[in-house]
């Protein structure tokens, strides 16, 4: 029996580290739900040890025997050093600081994926026709501050197995002549345009500067949550174009998933980005550029896609990882 399922007062922590946010929470074992979920800014601590001990402190909680933390970050040998923030620690010296037996370190995508199987009900908003296969792989998808993708796939012994990766970084495919010509605007300034340059915060920032310089006008200085607002408020072509153009593009990159995995389980689609969209999503063009596979548009209509609407979702992966079911609130 997992360790985890005898704890009854020592609490596990649970933790999604972000480029500028760590959210950390507790969750006792099986069947219990997470519980004293709290938001630190990870600019105030150095380390992921120190903002673990201030949470622990804050939530009156001074020891955990075990651990597992979600990271925006690839997992590649003890050392982390996070891209999109200062932050660069030893795993294991991180495990000793914290008085921990064992501490798990997951990708962010990776614990998104292990939740997928948790999801239901209220947690996913389906978008478009299809039914999931009994199961078949199923892919994650969403932009954020980047773009994260991964899956999760049967073994033959019949456990989900989650693949993280770092499909964000494919490079950008166009699906008409405007996309062309918007990828021919982001060449300037990138040599190689990713997936992400397009399909996240900043990426909706790139699209809206190249449609602007498209259409001859000048780019005022927006970040992605004014683009975002002025799009769905009409105050502003440009926007309201680059919120379409993110969709359809998102669409394409999710079917691109799709039929490289043979995803028949399911694309589920996550990241910030989308959660602030509300209905406007299901409106988009996101679903049709899904579809839009020529010979294969049959089977992409087959494929369920939907938007994940549980909050914390990469906090029930880590419990997960854990081997730890979280019980409903």
């Amino acid at each position: 029996m997992n360790a985890l399922h005898t704890l009854t007062t020592v609490p596990s922590l649970l933790g999604d580290i972000g480029g500028t946010n760590a959210r950390f929470a507790l969750i006792h074992g099986d069947g219990s739900p997470i519980t004293h979920e709290v938001t630190l800014p990870t600019g105030q601590f150095p380390d992921l040890a120190a903002a673990a001990q201030a949470y622990l402190q804050q939530v009156g909680q001074p020891r955990v025997q075990q651990a597992c933390i979600a990271i925006a970050n690839p997992i590649d040998g003890d050392v982390l050093k996070m891209t999109n923030n200062h932050w660069q620690f030893s795993i294991d010296a991180t495990r000793q600081q914290l008085g921990l037996n064992s501490l798990l370190m997951l990708n962010d995508w990776e614990a998104m994926a292990m939740a997928a199987p948790a999801l239901q009900g209220t947690d996913l908003e389906q978008i478009g026709a299809g039914e999931p296969v009994p199961d078949a792989p199923k892919g994650l998808i969403g932009p954020g501050t980047g773009l994260g993708v991964s899956s999760l796939v049967r073994s033959r012994r019949g456990d989900w197995v989650p693949i993280a990766g770092e499909g964000g970084h494919v490079s950008l495919a166009p699906t008409c002549a405007r996309d062309a010509d918007i990828l021919r605007i982001l060449w300037r300034s990138y040599a190689h345009v990713s997936a992400e340059r397009a399909i996240s915060g900043m990426g909706l920032e790139n699209l809206y500067r190249a449609i602007c310089a498209l259409n001859g006008t000048e780019a005022a200085p927006l970040v992605a949550a004014q683009v975002t607002e002025r799009a769905l408020a009409a105050q502003d072509v440009a926007c309201e174009e680059a919120l379409e153009c993110m969709c359809r593009l998102l669409g394409n990159a999710a079917a691109n998933l799709a039929l490289t995995l043979g995803a028949r389980g399911g694309i589920y689609i996550g990241g910030g980005v989308i959660g602030r969209l509300g209905d406007y999503f299901a409106r988009s063009g996101f679903r049709a550029a899904f579809e839009a596979k020529g010979r294969f548009e049959s089977y992409m209509v087959r494929i369920p896609t939907y938007v994940i609407r549980a909050e914390q979702p990469a906090l029930i992966g880590c419990a997960m990882g854990l081997g730890v079911k979280p019980g409903r609130r």
